[in-house]
């Protein structure tokens, strides 16, 4: 009788033990999978969790999205481990040489788990809360005991805008029964997809250079944990398997023997339990481990095991009939990145011990020296670069790399020259050293040549800072001691004495920031196109020019208004005592000239790159502040072009252009004043126009000899498709652009640009009614892969002009010039393109 009162009391509080944590069903009122849930409704779901079990779950909000949807991780342990969660992390920093301590090996292993970072790859944010139920499910004794070893993270939602923006937008295209018909428009999105955050960007190409608010937020947290091992969770197109790692060719070479390794422990792993289901997946296929920006490089350069998961379903909704004529379902999809999360956890925590101890081994190498040839990276410090170095210490600071002075000379590679020279170490020069911590991370972002070990990749090849900062900079094999003082003095605020006038030097977005805030109070200023000197000053190209005349209206207050800003911005006033130079033109000259306050519009919608809008977007928005306007470039034919002053075209293909009718309004607002800046594509849209001066470099032009060609080079092998193609490919590689800086849209620069080439176009010189700004001549390559077949053919073209029609301007740009909003040196051409050109 007491066996069977024993046997029921202990059934009894077993199932009031299991009723205390509700699974994700049972909270949502629905199966997972059969309903998409909106990010709010995951956040509830991790709240509550973390309310009903807090010895095991703390919750952490590490930020907000620009839509202002709440940012959380999760972190997840055995009640030991939480109560002690703060001592892991920081043992954890010690063992990367980041902290206090020497650290200790025998700690658990941190396995963060990240999903949904593409807002419309839905299905890893519904695993996310059935891997949470199941790790913290007091019915499980096999995640207890993973967790002893493990701390798990989960971000359940790296993306929330994009995410809710694709999830409501398929709820209001779904009927009452999802239609598994690929024609079907709820497998069809519109502009601009959810993939992409708020401002349209990738937040997997953002981890290195945070340009976004996502992205800043998390891997500053990220850097105070820096996990063992990290997985990014994604979906491909739905046709393809599963994919999960090991990773295809490239690897970059700092990548690890024990990284490589162990990404395929992890990977037979999971092959096991695809296997027992039967599941279909694949390996070391189109997914490399080389640009250092992913969800996955970015770890790996931090230490971790860095691994990307992808389950076919983009654009599949609840359920999509694939090629084989079967039901791709989201309950599927989101088992599918389930168990590849739960069996990551579950040999991570297998291997904790060794997870451990090669993660301190590979800081104990970097701050050896152990990691690279180079040692040190010099960049000159010089007073015209001062806003860009700026730029780029906040880069440093925002992925925990150190650096500092130094003093010295010695023999390095000349990023500019592209030759091995002498240099000395000025006292303000910034000082970044290869053997530190972040090491790994300073080779891969700092390194004048990256290696590839395979030609086929899938981002840009060539990203070197200095490059992408337009800076002077030495790489040498030699260390040198790194002091931690100030790279760049403090700055000094400007006072509001009363002068004739004042300047401010035009040398970076700084400067831009400033002047649309100036224009933006009705404050008049204007810009020199020469060169100035006086009262022993010397001003380039650009300078901006503040005078009393003009601005009468703000009486005694002027100087004060101007300072504010100046200040806010960090940028420094000239007091011009005299209208009168001493070289140069005076103030009242021609070649002073007004910078109105313009106004601008950037097409978008259907036919645009979502992308390269969203660079603009946030170029205007968020970097330099001034106002712009969004306008569909389907609606053309209703805007009233009189009231625009810039029309900024992006990548794109433009019907409006076709349109006999509206190409000529077009036309004719440009001749009127208008001025039009294309970028990218849109340059090859509107060389198609009768009146525009730019053309391409036809085929014929760039293959004289083409009668000559072998005809045996028409025979090809099957097997080698993939490798064919990239002969004439150029995936993301950096050229040394000649450039004309006495024009307005160069100003700011010496006679040469780096520009990052992301395709083969290039344009005939232009002859009339035009200018040549920016041009590849001969030998310009710098760095970064190109098709053996395109190399031969990218020269003696433009790639940046201007064309004069009638009053109006037309701006070529051809390249991404602020490419993802990294390539820092581009920004001031794209300011000088808005404002200063053709007025």
């Amino acid at each position: 009788m007491k066996k069977i009162f024993l046997s029921v009391l202990i059934a009894f509080l077993s199932i009031s033990v299991f009723a205390q944590i509700q699974s994700p069903d049972q909270f949502l009122g629905y199966e997972l999978g059969t309903r998409y849930t909106v990010h709010y409704q995951i956040v509830n779901y991790f709240k509550y969790v973390a309310q009903t079990k807090p010895d095991m779950v703390k919750l952490q909000k590490y930020g907000e999205t620009n839509e202002h949807r709440p940012l959380y991780v999760a972190f997840i342990s055995s009640p030991e481990n939480i109560s002690s969660l703060e001592k892991i992390r920081e043992n954890n920093l010690d063992l990367a040489h980041l902290g206090n301590g020497q650290g200790n090996t025998s700690a658990p292993a941190i396995v963060w788990l990240s999903y949904n970072v593409h807002g419309n790859e839905t299905s890893s944010s519904e695993a996310a809360m059935k891997t949470l139920f199941t790790l913290v499910d007091p019915s499980n004794a096999e995640t207890k005991q993973w967790l002893k070893n493990t701390v798990v993270v989960i971000d359940p939602c790296l993306n929330p805008d994009g995410r809710d923006r694709y999830v409501n937008w398929f709820n209001t295209m779904v009927g009452k029964y999802y239609n598994p018909l690929t024609i079907a428009r709820e497998h069809h999105e519109e502009w601009p997809g959810g993939r992409s955050n708020h401002y349209n960007y990738d937040l997997n190409r953002d981890w290195v250079w945070q340009t976004q608010v996502e992205s800043a937020q998390r891997v500053a947290l990220y850097n105070q944990w820096l996990p063992e091992v990290h997985v990014d969770f994604h979906e491909q197109g739905v046709n393809a398997p599963y994919y999960f790692a090991p990773a295809a060719e490239p690897y970059h070479e700092v990548i690890t023997k024990f990284q490589r390794d162990f990404q395929k422990v992890i990977g037979k792993n999971n092959a096991k339990y695809f296997d027992k289901n039967g599941w279909l997946y694949f390996t070391k296929q189109e997914f490399d481990l080389f640009y250092p920006s992913y969800g996955d490089t970015y770890p790996l350069y931090n230490g971790s095991i860095g691994m990307t998961y992808e389950q076919g379903g983009i654009s599949a909704g609840l359920g999509i009939l694939t090629k084989d004529k079967d039901t791709l379902s989201l309950v599927r999809r989101l088992m599918h990145h389930f168990t590849s999360s739960l069996s990551t956890i579950e040999i991570s925590s297998m291997n904790a011990s060794t997870l451990v101890k090669e993660f301190s081994q590979y800081f104990d190498n970097n701050v050896n020296g152990k990691t690279g040839d180079y040692k040190t990276y010099v960049i000159k410090n010089k007073p015209e670069d001062a806003q860009r170095i700026q730029a780029l210490i906040q880069l440093l600071d925002n992925n925990g790399i150190s650096y500092g002075t130094s003093s010295g000379s010695s023999t390095g590679f000349n990023y500019i020259t592209q030759k091995d020279e002498p240099f000395t170490i000025a006292p303000n020069d910034l000082v970044v050293s290869g053997t530190q911590p972040k090491a790994t991370l300073v080779k891969a972002l700092l390194e004048p040549k990256s290696k590839l070990s395979d030609s086929v990749t899938y981002d840009i090849t060539a990203w070197a800072l200095p490059y992408a900062y337009g800076l002077t900079a030495y790489a040498s094999q030699q260390p040198f001691k790194v002091n931690s003082s100030k790279v760049s003095e403090q700055f000094t605020p400007n006072p509001s004495t009363d002068s004739y006038a004042y300047a401010i030097k035009w040398q970076g977005l700084n400067s831009v920031k400033a002047a649309g805030a100036l224009l933006r109070k009705g404050i008049r200023i204007r810009y020199s196109e020469t060169p100035f000197e006086t009262g022993g000053q010397k001003f380039d190209r650009g300078t901006i020019i503040i005078n009393k005349n003009g601005n009468k209206k703000f009486g005694v207050d002027l100087w004060k208004e101007i300072s504010d800003v100046c200040n806010a911005h960090q940028i420094k006033m000239y007091p011009i005592s005299t209208g009168m130079m001493d070289k140069g033109p005076d103030f009242g000259s021609n070649e002073i000239h007004v910078i109105k306050p313009v106004r601008v519009a950037l097409l978008t919608g259907e036919g645009v790159s979502p992308y390269s809008a969203g660079e603009v977007w946030d170029y205007f928005d968020n970097q330099i502040s001034y106002p712009l306007s969004l306008i569909n470039a389907n609606d053309f034919g209703r805007i009233e072009l009189s009231d625009w002053d810039v029309i900024i075209m992006p990548q794109g293909n433009y019907s409006f252009l076709k349109d006999k009718a509206q190409s000529a309004s077009f036309q004719q607002w440009i001749s009127r004043g208008g001025k039009v800046v294309a970028l990218e594509g849109a340059v090859e849209q509107l060389s198609k126009q009768e009146w525009s001066i730019i053309k391409p470099v036809e085929d014929e032009d760039k293959k004289k000899d083409t009668s000559k060609r072998d005809s045996y080079d028409l025979l090809k092998t099957y097997s080698l498709r993939e490798r064919d193609a990239v002969t004439e490919f150029i995936p993301g590689a950096i050229y040394k652009v000649d450039i004309d800086n006495t024009h307005p849209l160069m100003f700011g620069y010496p006679d040469y640009y780096y520009t990052l080439k992301l395709d083969p176009a290039v344009y005939k010189f232009v002859k009339e009614e035009g200018w040549n700004t920016g041009y590849l001549k001969k030998n310009n390559y710098v760095s970064g892969f190109v098709g053996y077949k395109l190399k031969r053919e990218l020269k003696d073209g433009l790639l940046f002009g201007v064309q004069d029609l009638g009053r109006g301007t037309v701006i070529y740009i051809t390249d991404d010039i602020i490419f993802r909003n990294f390539w820092q040196t581009g920004k001031l051409m794209l300011a000088n393109a808005v404002f200063l050109v053709g007025d």
